[in-house]
């Protein structure tokens, strides 16, 4: 396990990620978030950590299972909200998601398809459960999700701010037992829990903690494929992480817009940078 990659303590980890919440959002005026939270660690630590930021009265939480969702993860996401004494409503997207796919297909639809509608339907609910609090969307995706590009574009990857999307995924089972998130959270296999019996490990065909080691050495410390060769990793598992890394570059960006104008949004405009007061 990757357990300290920054070489920081996890209650300093815990003051830069609270601190970014707490700034982000009173930046904006806003001092209200929203969270879907799953049942998983990564949502589970989004969650802890702006309680702490934002105090728990401010936060809502929505757990928003499907018909094949794993009974365990609603019960550990009510453990979650008990714990923080947050604000928190269940949803269940069943009807939804079902009469999307009705609509759409009146064949076999792959697992990887019905999984996207879930992911956006869950999203859809946050951002209208934020409109009507004047509250933001917190992301739950982490850096070895981000990176690998194993999420729904405009699904699960969707959020207002992101505290947890520069820690790996092995940094966040540390950061979460220091948070004391409940132990049959940190313990079960991460899933997604989109179909019966699903895991990620398995659907990546690797372990979190070995492709951590690859991207921290690639990523973080720039080590070349031929190092990394020598270091032990098999050339086939470097061409496959790699393969993921560059094929899921678009989801990492916003939107690419032609440029016509000598001021295009995005690419020349930039309102932080660029916007004169």
């Amino acid at each position: 396990m990757i357990s300290n990659i920054m070489e920081l303590s996890n209650n300093y980890v815990e003051k830069i990620l609270c601190d970014f919440i707490k700034n982000e959002t009173h930046r904006i005026g806003i001092t209200k978030a929203v969270i879907g939270l799953s049942g998983g660690i990564d949502s589970a630590v989004s969650a802890y950590l702006t309680a702490k930021a934002l105090g728990s009265r401010n936060v809502t939480c929505l757990l928003m299972p499907y018909k094949s969702s794993s009974p365990d993860s609603l019960t550990d996401a009510i453990k979650v909200v008990k714990d923080l004494n947050v604000n928190y409503r269940e949803i269940d997207i069943t009807g939804p998601v079902d009469s999307v796919i009705n609509e759409i297909s009146n064949k076999d639809i792959s697992n990887v398809r019905k999984g996207n509608i879930m992911a956006r339907m869950r999203m859809i609910l946050l951002y209208d459960e934020s409109a009507a609090k004047n509250a933001l969307v917190i992301g739950t995706s982490n850096k070895t999700e981000i990176l690998l590009g194993y999420s729904t574009i405009f699904g699960d990857s969707a959020s207002a701010i992101n505290p947890i999307g520069d820690l790996y995924k092995s940094q966040l089972i540390s950061l979460a037992m220091y948070l004391g998130v409940p132990e049959s959270i940190i313990k079960k296999k991460p899933s997604a829990d989109l179909w019966k019996g699903q895991t990620d490990e398995k659907e990546l065909g690797f372990t979190y903690e070995k492709v951590d080691r690859y991207l921290f050495l690639k990523v973080d410390e720039r080590i070349s494929d031929s190092e990394l060769i020598k270091s032990g990793f098999d050339e086939k598992f470097i061409e496959r992480v790699n393969s993921l890394i560059i094929r899921s570059q678009f989801k990492r960006l916003p939107p690419l817009i032609a440029k016509i104008s000598n001021r295009t949004v995005n690419i020349d405009f930039r309102y932080n940078r660029d916007w004169n007061t």
